[in-house]
């Protein structure tokens, strides 16, 4: 007899992106919910694929992902970051950020461990502490500058926490960790004997000379931090699946430990594809911010001309929209609305929020869209007012 999901997962039902896609798909809605490009990436990386797929390598990558991506990543990093990671025992593939994050918490956690999640935080977060058998504390970022409160991290941290998650550029709220910043976070991870997983898949979308600073980067912080980044976002190739974590060999094994029984390895040809991408990458990420930031001032305009506050995120590409200046509280009832009466879908962004009347006036509109589907989602949206009756 089928029971349905197990008492762990049944806390977190159907992911609210796949709920929000769904409506637009239903309602014909312009979907500015879900995190994915509606274009691909450029043609020469399209074309190194396919000259992979006809030349191999076609069969099973290594577990720990293809030598030639492994070395590439471990060049950037050095690169970019002044960072030397060995490509064997300190670099591994994954199938997306999302497995990475999976295999990371689950290598990484002991039954019963604490793990501090910084509030808006990405919905997987939360679902994969659980499933190893971890337990969240909970640390909000509050705006409109969403600032650490340190004290409140500090009172938070208790004998049984492990593990910090900090996701900079953050998704949703578009919030890029200063250096200064970072510095005092990394005080209390060290007085405290923390690890830390870092999300940085945005790593290379940030925008008015913000800089991305990893915080592996910092002073004693390369031996407690596993870093965790994604080909994805940065080369709009979402449905290629290739994220990758770096850091001292002992944390990449354990996460390594779990991915050997999840996926165990990721697609071989697309792999293979990506390494000639990041060896390219000095070139290519200054356009891509151009070309981001562009559709960033295009959505941010649309949302402030319908009265709702806005914003503007440091990184990453959503947008975090208060929907309370037009009379609305409830981000749920106000993104169902939008979706079915308005034609536009958009996240609610107490999604990303243990305690839900943070986010709850809170909207999350993505970016990553040609300017025409923002064009045309700015159309709608100027008939907010007249289509939506305040859901307060």
């Amino acid at each position: 007899m089928y029971a349905g999901p197990s008492q762990k997962l049944k806390p977190f039902g159907e992911s609210i992106f796949s709920e929000m896609t769904r409506l637009a798909v239903e309602h014909k809605a312009i979907n500015l919910s879900q995190g994915f490009p509606d274009f691909d990436g450029p043609d020469w990386l399209k074309a190194a694929a396919i000259d992979a797929v006809r030349h191999g390598p076609n069969q099973y990558a290594p577990m720990t992902g293809q030598p030639a991506l492994r070395q590439a990543i471990a060049r950037k990093a050095e690169r970019w970051y002044g960072m030397r990671y060995d490509p064997d025992t300190e670099i591994s593939v994954f199938s997306g950020a999302t497995e990475a994050i999976f295999s990371s918490i689950n290598g990484l956690l002991e039954p019963g461990d604490e793990v501090i999640l910084i509030e808006p935080y990405y919905d997987s977060y939360p679902a994969c502490v659980a499933m190893a058998g971890g337990h969240c504390r909970y640390v909000a970022l509050r705006g409109p500058s969403f600032d650490l409160d340190l004290a409140e991290l500090v009172a938070t941290i208790t004998p049984r926490t492990r593990l910090l998650m900090l996701n900079t550029p953050n998704n949703p709220c578009g919030k890029v960790f200063s250096r200064p910043e970072l510095e005092a976070l990394a005080r209390v991870v060290t007085a405290h004997d923390l690890l830390v997983i870092t999300d940085e898949v945005y790593e290379h979308i940030v925008f008015d000379g913000q800089p991305h600073v990893p915080l592996a980067t910092l002073p004693g912080m390369r031996e407690r931090v596993l870093t965790i980044s994604s080909t994805a976002k940065t080369f709009s190739m979402t449905g290629w699946k290739i994220g990758y974590v770096l850091g001292p060999a002992s944390m990449v094994a354990a996460a390594r430990s779990a991915h050997q029984f999840v996926t165990f390895c990721t697609v071989s040809p697309f792999q293979m594809a990506m390494a000639q991408a990041i060896d390219r990458i000095d070139d290519y990420a200054p356009e891509l911010v151009r070309e981001y930031d562009r559709r960033r001032q295009v959505l941010m305009a649309a949302l402030q001309d319908t009265g709702l506050g806005v914003r503007s995120p440091q990184g990453a590409y959503f947008v975090l929209a208060d929907i309370r200046p037009l009379g609305y509280d409830d981000d749920r009832a106000f993104c169902h609305q939008l979706a079915t009466e308005v034609g536009v879908a958009a996240i609610p962004a107490s999604a990303f929020y243990r305690h839900t009347d943070i986010g709850r006036h809170l909207v999350r509109f993505a970016f990553c869209k040609n300017e025409a589907t923002l064009s045309a989602a700015g159309e709608k949206l100027l008939k907010l007012r007249e289509k939506m009756q305040p859901c307060v």
